[in-house]
């Protein structure tokens, strides 16, 4: 399996977009919806986005619509969302999955690198977050469950740590 920074995506407006452009910063990675009782966590994101953003911090978002079609929407009208109900200005990419045959590969990628209860590599909602180091270790896993503000401690040591 190919490294972090040898994948790309695209963002929402369509042009590519390689990880390799985040090499060195610590990134939380996160599939989201905007139709999801969880969707109030863009918030949250991007609070931590303000607050890291200039320390080397990254919150990188991918859209869904695997978990109850809870992202049916197309680009445009994602980005509008984000924008209009949560001030989302951090990295926002196209609708991709993250399970099954079709999954896009940075989704392959995380849940290999860091499984989920059980050993598990399905993911099993919206906004399973993956927090990476600055050299494209994924470190941890975090459930849909797990607050935004709850790893404010956790990515504050990882930029105050340069090998993090």
């Amino acid at each position: 399996m190919s490294g972090l920074y040898e994948i790309s995506a695209n963002r929402l407006d369509g042009s590519p977009a390689n990880l390799a452009d985040y090499r060195g910063k610590v990134l939380l990675i996160v599939n989201t919806a905007s139709e999801c009782g969880f969707t109030p966590q863009y918030a949250g994101l991007q609070g931590l986005y303000d607050r890291f953003h200039d320390q080397g911090f990254e919150v990188l978002g991918f859209p869904c619509n695997q978990f109850g079609g809870q992202e049916p929407g197309d680009s445009e009208q994602i980005g509008a969302f984000c924008q209009k109900n949560f001030g989302v200005t951090f990295p926002v990419f196209e609708k991709v999955d993250v399970n099954g045959d079709g999954a896009h590969p940075l989704f392959q990628y995380l849940k290999h690198s860091a499984r989920g209860i059980l050993g598990s590599e399905m993911i099993k909602w919206n906004f399973t977050k993956f927090l990476v180091g600055r050299d494209g270790t994924v470190l941890e896993r975090f459930a849909p469950t797990t607050k935004p503000e709850e790893l404010e401690a956790r990515i504050a040591e990882l930029l105050a740590s340069p090998s993090a």
